[in-house]
């Protein structure tokens, strides 16, 4: 009883204190307006956004009070016992901080002077448009009740074993599809297999003719991000290796292209091709000359030098020594574009094409490094390198192939990047690239490519769809690591040998068919 109070309390403290933190950033005011107008409410009136909040409050209560019945016993009156007492914490950490603000701006306290999203309005809103003391006593009852009813919820899916039941039946459903004829028949026959593809990939190039030009250029970007997700996951996923810096050579290959084809700063015009060419070499081998002192590190001693390496690049191109060369904060303007039998690549739709081709020929690289005696050679550096090195494996040169392959990735979609574009700056090249790259693998899936293709549909595309949250990525970000570390930590879309590694023990859990019919009998 002693440890399940003691780990209610630290449930309730931890929600208590994320909620405070999304008060602070007024994330509330925004998901009380997504929350009413998702049930049809209008959220211009009183009752409609403290609706929305009262449901927010709701959905947060429940999900802390199921999280603290989860290591409860199979006792219903324990599991809300345990939902009741997280949320009773939850409840009054969030009740004192609410009074305090409320009692502060009916004494006519300026809160905007400390803490910027806390106007008027939005204090009112935490209240309700009710006194202190009457919005206290809403919130209170709102979040005990929902961690009781979170508390049976999780109670109720214990017993019935739901969660065993799902990942049971998927996994049934999953082999009575490798079960079917046409599915026997594409994983034995190689003809099936290619026309599958070929058939994939007409569909994916009919796409670009259907969409706009809005969506051509966002779905262009979502691209560049699986070109550059592909080469970090061969650094990071394949080999092992924490690479923070990721943007350095995203910036070479934008930079190269811009100041070979561009009249200014430097009148050297070159064409697209040639220039493209000469990019991606030159952002290979300065990842190269970087990995050859400091690839004997491992761990976060390289991901903090490899991060310093970005920074340092990103402070190059913007100072003032090296304007005349790279044109400071400015950036570099009038990047031609390609073109192909004189036929100019100008329009988002034809950049689609050209990205869509880019992926396709990183995809096939990736594959056949990743199955060749390379791709073995970097598994094993992941796995253990002193191992690996044992075993007769020159690691520092693999090392350096995956640092110079990962960068080759990124060079071309920064020259696609900074030519599609006709403009790049300092500002396209912060750390933010290389975190957004970093955060796409571990969403997707590490040393996936499907995975890889999920996560930059889910970090780079959700955002274009869900405009309202535009200005909450990174705390979304945060959150959706967290929430993807608690539930999946392999990833949405996750390599099978990485699957294995996470959930071995739960591969002997699963039920049998007979199992399964005889749990919904009782």
């Amino acid at each position: 009883m002693k440890d399940q109070l003691k780990n209610s309390s630290r449930i309730g403290l931890v929600f208590g204190a994320v909620t405070v933190f999304i008060i602070l950033i007024g994330l509330t005011v925004t998901t009380s307006e997504i929350i009413g107008n998702t049930l049809g409410l209008d959220t211009r009136t009183r009752v409609g956004n403290a609706t929305g909040l009262i449901v927010f409050y709701g959905l947060l209560g429940l999900w802390s009070g199921s999280k603290a019945a989860q290591d409860a016993n199979e006792k219903w009156q324990t599991a809300m016992l345990a939902g009741g007492l997280a949320n009773l914490v939850y409840a009054v950490l969030i009740s004192l901080f609410v009074y305090l603000v409320g009692t502060l701006d009916a004494a006519n306290v300026d809160m905007r002077a400390y803490f910027v999203q806390l106007s008027r309005p939005n204090v009112r809103l935490l209240l309700y448009g009710r006194s202190p003391l009457a919005g206290v006593l809403i919130t209170l009852i709102t979040i005990l009740v929902a961690g009781v009813l979170g508390g049976l919820l999780a109670y109720l899916s214990k017993k019935n074993q739901t969660n065993q039941k799902i990942s049971g039946r998927f996994q049934i459903w999953g082999n009575q599809l490798k079960d079917k004829p046409i599915a026997k028949r594409y994983q034995e026959d190689k003809r099936v297999r290619i026309a599958f593809y070929a058939l994939l990939f007409a569909m994916v190039l009919a796409l670009p003719l259907l969409l706009g030009k809005y969506w051509n250029y966002a779905l262009g970007t979502v691209g560049i991000y699986v070109m550059m997700g592909l080469g970090l996951n061969i650094v990071v996923g394949l080999a092992g290796l924490l690479d923070l810096g990721y943007v350095a050579p995203f910036a070479i290959g934008a930079y190269g292209v811009g100041l070979l084809t561009s009249p200014e700063p430097i009148p050297i015009q070159m064409g697209f091709w040639p220039a493209l060419l000469v990019s991606i070499v030159l952002a290979a081998i300065v990842r190269i000359l970087l990995g050859l002192p400091v690839l004997r590190m491992r761990g976060d001693y390289l991901a903090i030098v490899t991060l310093g390496f970005g920074e340092i690049i990103r402070i190059l191109i913007k100072s003032d020594m090296m304007a005349p060369y790279l044109g400071g904060p400015q950036g570099v303007r009038d990047i031609a574009g390609p073109t192909i039998f004189g036929i100019p690549f100008n329009s988002e739709q034809a950049f689609m094409y050209l990205i869509i081709v880019g992926i396709v020929l990183t995809i096939l690289l990736t594959i056949n490094l990743q199955n060749s005696r390379v791709g073995r050679a970097w598994m094993a550096m992941r796995e253990d390198e002193t191992v690996a090195q044992a075993m007769g494996i020159n690691t520092l040169y693999y090392k350096l192939m995956a640092f110079a392959t990962g960068a080759t990735f990124a060079g071309l979609g920064g020259a696609l990047f900074a030519s599609r574009n006709q403009y790049t700056g300092p500002a396209d090249h912060t750390l933010m690239v290389s975190v957004n790259v970093l955060c796409l693998l571990i969403v997707g899936g590490m040393g996936s490519i499907p995975g890889v293709i999920a996560g930059a549909f889910v970090l780079k595309g959700l955002p274009e769809i869900l405009r309202e949250l535009d200005l909450y990525r990174l705390l979304v970000f945060g959150a959706l690591l967290v929430i993807m570390m608690i539930w999946r930590p392999e990833g949405l879309w996750p390599a099978p040998r990485r699957r294995l590694e996470l959930h071995e023990k739960d591969t002997t859990d699963i039920p049998s068919d007979e199992q399964l019919a005889r749990a919904e009998e009782e």
